[in-house]
């Protein structure tokens, strides 16, 4: 098994042999071109980068299509570094990573970011609970208190409160590689991943 970069396309239910409905997440894995193999030597450290997504040259910079004309790889709009543990060994700048790699009952960890909700209050972003709404009160949906009066005198760092909710990096780890379709770059997996649809995921080895 080795690290992929795809993209969500949806979700979807298939049904096994003994009749078992199963949610899956429907991936377009692939397949990623080995752009750069980073050394110690060379680099201080090692590390594997893969593109996914093709694109046209025009959509790139001069530097982008320089780094790419020298794996021999065609126009990328996306590329990832990964650990190389995380991919199979003897791979070289010019291979092709594809959901080959991956076989039914694999357990990966899928990265992607998640659905911006914009600005929220600490109910929708925190699951905070309501004050009363009658007998005069004045916390409905306000957070209540955010800290002592003399000491310290401030706001402690930290501290729960409304703001900017999802558009963030999530990971879910523990998911289950159903089947593929190798014909179509397809990667089936069991349950949810973060994201909306046609956002970018990465997929590696639990």
């Amino acid at each position: 098994m080795a690290a992929i970069i795809g993209r969500k396309l949806g979700m979807t239910q298939i049904f096994t042999e003994d009749g078992a409905r199963v949610a899956v997440t429907v991936i377009e894995a692939g397949p990623c071109p080995v752009t750069q193999v980073k050394t110690t030597e060379t680099d201080g450290y090692e590390a594997v980068q893969l593109g996914f997504g093709a694109t046209r040259p025009k959509l790139l910079n001069k530097p982008e299509l320089g780094h790419l004309r020298k794996a021999d790889a065609a126009p990328v709009k996306h590329l990832h570094e990964f650990k190389t543990a995380d991919l199979r060994e003897g791979l070289a700048q010019g291979d092709v990573v594809t959901v080959e790699d991956f076989k039914s009952g694999d357990v990966v960890s899928v990265t992607g970011t998640s659905k911006g909700k914009g600005y929220a209050g600490t109910i929708k972003r925190h699951n905070f609970k309501r004050g009363p709404k009658s007998h005069g009160s004045h916390n409905i949906r306000q957070p209540g208190s955010i800290g002592a009066a003399a000491w310290p005198s401030r706001v402690m760092k930290g501290l729960r409160m409304s703001g900017h909710m999802g558009d963030a990096s999530v990971t879910q780890r523990g998911l289950q590689v159903v089947d593929k379709d190798a014909s179509r770059n397809i990667l089936l997996v069991k349950g949810a991943v973060p994201g909306g649809v046609n956002g970018i995921v990465i997929v590696r080895p639990q």
